[in-house]
């Protein structure tokens, strides 16, 4: 039906983002459409995902999500986790 994301505590900064596909909208995700992609936001990431871009990006090494979330302070070496 859609794409989860949230963030969970882990990482050497703290938090990183989670992804995954549902099947159906929690009772308090908050839910948006985008070029009919419908993706839920998990109410505990709502404030930590506030304003948050996230795309699609394919180069010749790879294909991953990427965030852009303008509420972040930092990031690990390894750019798996982050801070606000």
């Amino acid at each position: 039906v859609g794409v989860k994301v949230g963030v969970r505590t882990r990482g050497c900064n703290g938090l990183s983002y989670t992804l995954e596909y549902t099947k159906s909208k929690g009772d308090s995700d908050e839910e948006v459409v985008q070029d009919g992609v419908r993706v839920f936001i998990e109410k505990k990431a709502q404030l930590t995902l506030l304003g948050t871009e996230m795309d699609y990006v394919e180069d010749k090494l790879s294909s991953e999500f990427v965030f852009n979330n303008p509420n972040v302070k930092g990031t690990c070496g390894c750019g798996e986790s982050f801070n606000i």
